[in-house]
């Protein structure tokens, strides 16, 4: 097992419990070329991709610049699409293997302020659907693990980013809801830890068939409901809920 990071010591934990580790930029092709074609090397094969790089850019879609748009979809999206490119051709040959994209509750129900992020979960889930008709002639799996709110650093990196999108002044409730709330990201209420989510993608990665889809947490799984209540409906939810704040 390989465990891949933009900088390593963030990941030295699994390599002292004996993971081989090696530092990777999702949106550097020839990084993801030096990774794949060491991992060749040293094992002959990659029998599972595990697509988890992501951050969340969150607030109103026209207060977030188109810098912020491409960074979120280069790592959001582009990153995995860049590793799936490098692995398949090994995969077909072997005609097995697991891919596992990680996508979010984010990308079954959009919310205000999350256009960009939401976005770049929706590219995943649909780029999942159509990659797993393709390569299923080839005995290789696809799955997609949707976890709701997980305990991790994600909502810190997006608070970060928050910070730095040059304000319009026009949308100061979402804002103001976003400082109040840790509902979106890790720490909110319903949020699941970081072993419940692996534990998911061992049993993809381990699965004769795996799930298209694996919802991870209450959360999660609630939002999948959430999908066919009609849009109306939806809407003036987040009409009552801006009222309310």
């Amino acid at each position: 097992m390989y465990a891949t990071a933009r900088d390593p010591d963030d990941i030295e934990p699994l390599a002292d419990a004996g993971c081989k580790t090696a530092a990777l930029d999702v949106t550097d092709a020839t990084d993801i070329d030096r990774v794949v074609n060491r991992i060749l090397d040293e094992d002959g094969v990659i029998s599972c991709l595990v697509n988890n790089a992501g951050y969340g850019q969150f607030g109103p879609t026209e207060d977030v610049s188109m810098e912020k748009v491409e960074q979120q979809y280069a790592v959001n999206v582009y990153g995995p699409h860049r590793l799936i490119k490098a692995v398949l051709p090994h995969m077909r040959r072997e005609e097995d293997g697991t891919i596992i994209n990680i996508s979010s509750v984010a990308g079954r129900v959009a919310f205000p302020g999350g256009g960009v992020y939401c976005g770049s979960k929706f590219a995943i889930e649909g780029m999942s659907d159509a990659l797993r008709a393709e390569v299923e002639p080839f005995g290789i799996d696809v799955a997609v693990i949707e976890p709701g709110p997980v305990e991790t650093g994600f909502t810190e990196r997006a608070e970060d980013e928050v910070e730095e999108i040059d304000r319009s002044g026009a949308y100061e409730e979402f804002y103001t809801m976003f400082d109040d709330t840790q509902a979106i990201g890790g720490g909110g209420p319903g949020s699941v830890d970081p072993e419940r989510v692996a534990e998911d993608v061992l049993n993809a990665a381990s699965a004769t068939k795996p799930p298209a889809r694996i919802p991870v947490g209450v959360v999660a799984k609630a939002s999948v409901l959430a999908r066919f209540v009609p849009d109306s409906a939806r809407d003036s939810l987040w009409s009552l809920l801006r009222r309310l704040g």
